[in-house]
């Protein structure tokens, strides 16, 4: 995992046509075609599930959120912007769901430990162990594995604030706009918000990340 800053500019072609069928699917489903919304969780419903899994360490809360975010999304199919990207009203609205649960932890001291010590060595945050090469030996296999529990953990332990930034920045490749637009800040802030998380990270990894 690179720490390396990702280009604010950056566009991609593909994820704008996604963004305007993303659109025209919420047109649909404001005028009563509930069938887009299939369409919706069809195309967002993996992803949305992997950054769910990084910013909860749980599986199963995960997967109670993505149900829950698309539920929002219907309830409030009336209230989108078509001029927004509907992939950043998403994940705001995961974004808020994640803080809400993770309100209800701080409450529920007991549960939440409970519901932690379900996942083995914070795994499910950042999805499955770095994929190994034929070519690999054991002990690369094994300093592989190391390394990749280290970066979940150190990700882990970043303020919700800028685990958040750093997630949608190393692992869902949105631009700094984008994530302003989901954080409802500014792509200067949310530099500001990379630069601090990755300064921790370097600070808690050591020379296992390669300076940006």
């Amino acid at each position: 995992m690179s720490m390396a800053a990702a280009d604010p500019m950056h566009h991609d072609p593909a994820a704008d046509a996604e963004s305007a069928a993303d659109g025209r699917a919420m047109q649909r489903l404001a005028a009563g075609q509930d069938a887009a919304l299939d369409e919706l969780m069809e195309r967002h419903a993996g992803r949305l599930c992997a950054y769910l899994r990084r910013m909860l360490d749980h599986h199963a809360d995960a997967e109670d959120l993505a149900q829950e975010v698309f539920v929002r999304v219907y309830q409030h199919r009336a209230r989108f912007d078509p001029n927004r990207p509907f992939g950043a009203w998403l994940y705001a609205i995961a974004g808020n769901l994640v803080r809400d649960r993770y309100r209800w932890r701080a409450r529920h001291a007991e549960a939440s430990l409970e519901a932690l010590s379900e996942t083995a060595s914070g795994a499910a945050m950042l999805g499955a162990a770095p994929a190994t090469s034929a070519t690999q030996t054991p002990g690369e296999d094994l300093a592989r594995l190391e390394v990749g529990e280290a970066v979940q953990r150190a990700v882990g332990e970043l303020p919700l604030e800028l685990r958040e930034a750093v997630v949608l920045a190393e692992f869902e490749e949105r631009s700094h706009q984008e994530i302003g637009e989901v954080l409802g800040c500014t792509a200067k802030a949310v530099e500001m918000k990379l630069y601090r998380a990755r300064a921790l990270l370097r600070k808690r990894l050591g020379g296992w990340l390669k300076s940006g």
